[in-house]
């Protein structure tokens, strides 16, 4: 695989489109991630009302793949429930891990980073804006699936190993 095979044109238009940006006045949560590896980082700010994404911002400088995961959750989270945004952070890890296409629904948005599952070295920054996000959710609901360990636990393991850190 080529570097052209992974910036696919899905994969540069979202990092050319990438909605939301900024932060929110009055976050009900928010929480940052870096990349040790490569120094891509993400803040994200949450606005709930209880278990559904009201409002959603971010600040980030990341690569292009990071740039485009963080598109794309910013195109569709506003409405999700916290269930499904960790359902979305499930199906990206198996797209990664297993290249398992994304089920029909919000996050089929997610099909385009197939490649990506071939080349091992990007799975962190695919996934940090995923991490920022389960953090900023773990941090407003402490009996949350993602603390308790019932998420799938691949997302947090991957971006500890490529250096990620979490507020």
């Amino acid at each position: 695989m080529t570097d052209l095979d992974l910036y696919n044109k899905q994969i540069l238009g979202l990092a050319a489109s990438i909605p939301r940006v900024g932060r929110l006045a009055a976050p009900d949560a928010s929480a940052f991630a870096q990349s040790r590896l490569c120094g891509s980082r993400i803040i994200i700010d949450l606005k709930l009302d209880g278990r559904v994404i009201t409002d959603y911002a971010h600040e980030l400088r990341a690569c292009v793949i990071g740039q485009a995961v963080a598109s794309v959750i910013a195109k569709v989270i506003v409405g999700l429930t916290i269930d499904e945004v960790e359902r979305g952070a499930g199906i990206l890890s198996a797209l990664l891990r297993d290249k398992t296409p994304p089920p029909p629904g919000s996050w089929a948005k997610l099909e385009p980073f197939l490649p990506v599952a071939d080349i091992r070295s990007r799975h962190g920054s695919a996934l940090l804006p995923f991490q920022a996000l389960l953090s900023a959710i773990a941090g407003a609901y402490p009996g949350s699936p993602w603390q308790r360990g019932g998420l799938d636990p691949a997302p947090r393991a991957k971006a500890q190993q490529t250096g990620a850190t979490f507020r």
